[in-house]
């Protein structure tokens, strides 16, 4: 078999992902297409670590669009009209996201921090790009991001395409000087040569690769959990602790003030209102009304290369949606993440400051940051018992998707026994306590 170390990708491996990914696209285009595409029976790997990746793992492979839970419609609604999923650009694109060429070393690829093992995520408190370089932010999973109108914990990328090229060129990275300068890596390859021509009639070119890119993401939908089922009828689909934790959810624990479009309406969907909340993580230990200035006198041009270099390689990323709006609000706010496969993305928060599920209930339980000036009015001493603490988790494990159902076993067990030891975070005086008026923000 004709095999390519630098890719752990073959011929022979093409043809089949090139026929997989053409019945996404019946799937998609007409819905009745009856699913061919193995989604529910791979197992997964439980590495210690994120380890070399292959195009050829079953969890790299584009999804079926006939899960239980996912919005069939709404997929087909976000696929943008100037850049259609085909077969071959979902190909190409997979390809692409899975070769270190497009780092400045050969040792970085858009999989070295979005492992299809670890529910596209990295398992670090914060990404290694190339030379070992530590960046300022834990990397989110890519898992159904094509739902989310913006990308980043800032938001500071508007669409999957506009994302797709700023690791490319960050110096944390994968440390490309230009997007030109990673495109004239791959631009003298035969197979990219002929592949780009056939899907975009034009020579290898920064535009079409991260177009092909965003092609590939699209197809990374995840849903077919336990709890998809639980709300399609079938009632022992959850047991009675995720059950509870359910209701919990949506009153006393207060997550769907966050964690749902609507406070009205329980959203079984995406489980996020796509907006922009200061959580009180992490903001204490720096000193941001400096950070603040600075970042208003370099980052006043609003240059987006500038602004993702401030958030990954300086301080500055502490201020968060800050650094794109330069209003004051927005101080330290974080988008709030999809609870989709929660379970198997730790560590947790934009910095990856917290280890596990029952370290983030502690942190909302106690009210969070207390000297925190800029905290969300909606945070605030939830007063959760242990029992209804245990409960919300069940709940946020029952959203584990069936092809991480191996992985989710592990990590809950992992969690569990890592809860029962330490729990920094914990603090009952607090959590039962009044909530303590905020200081007001500096000047």
């Amino acid at each position: 078999m004709n095999f390519d170390r630098r890719t752990g990708w073959s011929v022979a491996a093409g043809v089949t992902v090139i026929a997989i990914i053409a019945v996404y696209i019946r799937e998609w285009r007409h819905g009745d297409a009856r699913s061919e595409v193995a989604t529910t029976g791979a197992p997964a790997r439980i590495p210690e670590k994120a380890s070399a990746k292959s195009r050829e793992d079953p969890l790299a492979s584009p999804r079926s669009l006939r899960q239980v839970g996912l919005p069939v419609e709404l997929t087909r609604k976000v696929i943008p009209q100037d850049n259609p999923q085909t077969p071959e650009k979902i190909a190409l694109g997979q390809k692409l996201f899975f070769d270190g060429r497009l780092s400045a070393d050969g040792t970085v690829s858009c999989a070295t921090c979005h492992d299809p093992a670890l529910a596209f995520t990295d398992g670090r408190t914060a990404s290694i790009g190339i030379h070992g370089r530590a960046g300022q932010r834990n990397a989110p999973t890519i898992l159904n991001a094509l739902y989310s109108d913006a990308q980043f914990w800032d938001g500071r990328a508007k669409t999957l395409e506009e994302q797709a090229g700023f690791p490319i060129t960050n110096p944390v990275e994968m440390g490309q000087p230009t997007l030109d300068a990673a495109v004239a890596a791959i631009a003298g390859i035969e197979e990219y040569k002929q592949a780009f021509q056939t899907v975009f009639g034009r020579p290898v070119n920064g535009a079409n690769l991260v177009r092909a890119l965003a092609a590939y993401e699209r197809t990374l939908v995840s849903f077919d959990s336990p709890f998809d089922h639980f709300i399609a009828g079938n009632k022992n689909a959850i047991d009675d602790s995720a059950k509870r934790g359910w209701e919990l959810f949506n009153t006393k624990a207060r997550c769907n003030l966050c964690h749902a479009q609507s406070e009205l309406a329980r959203d079984v969907t995406n489980f996020t209102d796509f907006d922009y909340h200061n959580i009180g993580i992490g903001i204490v230990r720096h000193k941001v009304v400096p950070l603040a200035r600075e970042a208003q006198q370099k980052l006043a041009t609003g240059n987006l290369n500038d602004i993702d270099r401030a958030a990954i390689e300086t301080e500055m990323s502490v201020l968060g949606r800050f650094l794109i709006t330069k209003k004051t609000p927005d101080t330290g706010a974080f988008k709030t993440p999809n609870l989709r496969n929660v379970l198997v993305t730790a560590p947790y928060f934009h910095d990856g400051s917290q280890a596990t599920l029952w370290d983030v209930m502690d942190h909302y339980n106690k009210g969070a940051g207390l000297q925190n000036p800029w905290l969300d009015e909606d945070i605030q001493p939830l007063a959760l018992s242990e029992s209804e603490i245990d409960d919300v988790v069940a709940f946020l494990a029952s959203l584990t998707s069936a092809e991480y159902k191996e992985l989710g076993d592990h990590e809950l067990k992992r969690q569990r026994a890592l809860s029962q030891t330490n729990r920094p975070q914990r603090d009952t005086k607090r959590a039962f306590g009044p909530k303590i008026p905020r200081p007001e923000p500096p000047r």
